[in-house]
């Protein structure tokens, strides 16, 4: 009995007055504590990393509920990771919801993201797009001088392509997301923004596979063929995000995004798929 604590339970009237409990009354009892030795109990440390990035994507929560949600800082790799964890079928059904956004049914682009995007698609897609430029480009130009003079590779159309295709896929989305945050839209996520140009990229992949021939007037209509569908895909997709702004904002910037895309298109159509492009090297 030397190390066992007791509580009192104490019976008080109907009207909660403890002035009239009487400790004396026969309706004082003794039970057995719960209560351990308080120097049994430990105080845990705090271990979590100050200023860490909480994870955003609901696939690498634990099931657990009791769980602690992983913490990832700003500046380290794994916080960066988390945008590319994502499997091949996820990718592959994000491409096809991308390249058919003309069927009435569809569900619009960023309701398949499901909250959880990706950069692995948007980045794989754009580099797809810089090697096809640069081969079917080189090809073309090929073409455009076959037996006039000796042929040689421009690798200057690998780094025009990389500058422009990347260029555009990075700042683009995230001039267009600080502008909504700026007129208070801020439904949409800069990395759901990211993803959405990014796997519009789709588009330029089959314009660059056809577009090689040297009949200027065809390579003309395969581009335009594919701004419109392309800059149809964003403006559906972005239409109800930039609506919530007011009207003549809306507007303007609905404009700017097509403006912009066709500055995209433009410059494909110049820099890869013209006899005369100024990224290709003439000595004539």
């Amino acid at each position: 009995m030397a190390n066992r604590g007791y509580d009192v339970v104490v019976d008080v009237d109907t009207e909660g007055d403890l002035g009239h409990t009487d400790l004396q009354d026969d309706d004082l009892e003794f039970h057995s504590s719960n209560f351990e030795n308080a120097s049994s109990r430990k105080i845990q440390p705090d271990n979590t990393p100050f200023l860490a990035g909480s994870t955003t994507n609901p696939a690498n929560l634990s099931n657990d509920p009791n769980a602690v949600p992983q913490k990832r800082m700003l500046w380290s790799l794994s916080f960066y990771a988390q945008f590319f964890d994502v499997d091949t079928a996820t990718v592959l059904h994000r491409c096809r919801s991308a390249l058919v956004p003309f069927l009435p049914n569809a569900a619009p682009f960023l309701d398949t993201l499901d909250g959880t995007p990706d950069l692995y698609g948007p980045v794989w897609i754009a580099t797809t797009v810089v090697v096809i430029l640069f081969l079917t480009g080189t090809i073309s130009h090929k073409l455009a001088t076959e037996g006039k003079k000796h042929f040689e590779y421009d690798f200057r159309l690998l780094s025009g392509a990389a500058g422009l295709i990347y260029g555009y896929t990075l700042f683009v989305p995230a001039g267009l997301w600080a502008a909504l945050r700026w007129f208070g839209a801020q439904s949409l996520e800069l990395v759901e923004c990211w993803a959405l140009y990014g796997y519009g990229n789709l588009f330029w992949i089959i314009v660059a596979l056809l577009s090689w021939s040297p009949l200027n007037g065809l390579n003309y209509a395969l581009v335009a063929l594919g701004y419109a569908v392309s800059v149809f895909f964003l403006l559906k997709n972005l239409y109800p995000v930039i609506s919530a702004t007011d009207k003549k904002t809306s507007q303007v910037m609905l404009v700017a995004v097509a403006l912009l895309h066709a500055g995209l298109a433009i410059a494909i159509k110049i820099l890869f798929f013209s006899h005369k492009s100024p990224a290709k090297k003439d000595d004539d």
